[in-house]
């Protein structure tokens, strides 16, 4: 498929160099370029979920020791010291 695109000055040239260092044409190092970049988002994330949320539910396994550490930092926070009392 044929398509045009607008590319900065910089970027073009850039590219262009790149191409030829590889000794690649510029059509197949966008064509690398772009299917690189799509495998690498399709492998990063589950389609439709935010990427925010990739790590969300991971230390679900760390729930009881959490509520634990928390139970033990309230009962130290009631004990109220003397000199706290009025």
């Amino acid at each position: 498929m044929k398509t045009t695109l607008e590319i900065l000055d910089a970027l073009f040239r850039k590219a262009k160099s790149k191409a030829a260092e590889r000794g690649q044409t510029l059509k197949d190092l966008v064509t690398d370029a772009l299917r690189d970049k799509l495998a690498a988002d399709a492998s990063r994330k589950p389609p439709g979920e935010p990427e925010w949320m990739q790590g969300f539910g991971k230390l679900r396994r760390l729930r009881k020791e959490t509520a634990r550490i928390q139970t033990r930092i309230d009962e130290t926070f009631e004990v109220m010291e003397p000199e706290d009392r009025g």
